[in-house]
């Protein structure tokens, strides 16, 4: 496959200057460091371009026969350097991935520090998992938001130990298969070149460390199952399925490592008065017909309570009358829903014959009767 130009991979002009292409050079190889991209061959192959170009752009004897005689100028000699080890180029690049300054890396900082000390982050206990719970919500609760205490039951880290499962601070050995290093290394060579795959120590679980005296309360776990009370804070205006993740609040983790988080998802109850559409809710009203002809006051229920209605003579049937903010609360922003009254004309299934025949009279009246 024909190799794209140096340039276009690090994104720079031909006049750039040597502080320009080692910006684009640094950009690139955060972008796509093996930390970042753990196993993902095309990040590596993208980590191997941007170093070939910057080896040449950055010397200004290569630079001038590239730009003279393209990629045909580097070859046959030793002006370039053909990488195949993502290792080679850490080798290569002292200046830039660490060693030349006292061990630094442009990388410290995005990575949170040197290799030794990303094994040492590494080298933790297992993460815990996450828990996964349902809460229910009535309509009132979703209207204002509310908060809940919910026990559930989890592991929780081993006070007896702090965590760690062995007896004491002493009650450890090193692990025989890493060496110490929570990390095994396996290389491989294919027609590529040389790779070498680093995967976490499963004897040791990546802690460098095997407990010869496990502690007595949680068995070397460093975690024991117990109860715990956990306090939700609901927003308002949550919907049904909504979740929020409690961060760090779920199972602990084994031998010391980062607890998992509790995943609330939400349910709404349903309500005996009110339907919901999206922060309004609809209220069914069912009135009388002389109520409806000549108006009335009516008290309704609402989210907060019962309030007083007007209802204007006149009003038809199917009419939606709205009580303003009397809905839910927007979630996240100022203000609120309606309450939505919808009016309905009640009609009575039995009569009385008294009450037939004022029905009668009335629907002889001019403006009772409905014209043909």
């Amino acid at each position: 496959m024909a190799k794209r130009d140096y340039y276009e991979v690090l994104g720079v002009g031909k006049s750039a200057s040597q502080d320009e292409i080692k910006k684009a050079y640094r950009k690139l190889a955060m972008q796509f460091h093996p930390d970042r991209n753990p196993g993902n061959k095309e990040a590596e192959e993208n980590f191997k371009e941007a170093a070939e170009a910057y080896e040449v752009l950055s010397n200004d004897e290569k630079r001038a026969k590239y730009d003279r005689f393209g990629h045909s100028g580097l070859r046959g000699g030793q002006d370039f350097h053909s990488y195949t080890n993502v290792n080679d180029i850490f080798s290569h690049f002292s200046d830039i991935f660490g060693g030349a300054f006292g061990g630094s890396s442009i990388f410290d900082d995005f990575f949170g520090g040197s290799s030794q000390q990303r094994s040492r982050q590494r080298s933790t206990g297992q993460p815990g998992s996450d828990l996964k719970i349902t809460l229910k919500l009535t309509l009132e609760e979703i209207a204002a938001g509310t908060t809940k205490k919910v026990k559930i039951k989890k592991h929780n880290k081993c006070t007896t130990c702090n965590g760690t499962g062995a007896k004491s601070s002493s009650a450890f050995k090193t692990c025989s298969v890493c060496s110490g290093t929570g990390e095994v290394r396996q290389v491989s060579r294919s027609i590529f070149g040389q790779f070498v795959n680093i995967a976490p120590c499963n004897n040791c679980g990546g802690t460098g460390k095997i407990i010869s005296e496990p502690c007595s309360t949680c068995s070397g776990d460093g975690r024991v199952q117990d109860e715990s009370t956990i306090k939700i804070n609901v927003p308002s205006g949550v919907f049904d399925g909504n979740y929020m993740t409690l961060r760090g609040e779920g199972n602990a983790g084994k031998n010391g490592g980062p607890a998992g988080d509790i995943i609330v998802i939400f349910e709404e109850l349903h309500h005996e008065f009110f339907i919901r559409d999206g922060d309004n809710v609809i209220y069914e009203l069912f009135i009388s017909f002389p109520e409806a002809v000549l108006g009335t006051e009516v008290e309704v229920p609402t989210l907060n309570g019962r309030a007083k209605l007007k209802i204007e003579p006149g009003t038809l049937p199917g009419k939606f009358l709205k009580m303003r903010e009397k809905g839910i609360q927007h979630l996240n922003s100022h203000g609120a829903g309606d309450q939505l009254v919808k009016i309905n004309i009640h009609v009575p299934k039995n009569v009385t014959a008294k009450e037939k025949e004022m029905l009668k009279e009335l629907q002889k009246l001019p403006n009772i009767k409905i014209s043909d």
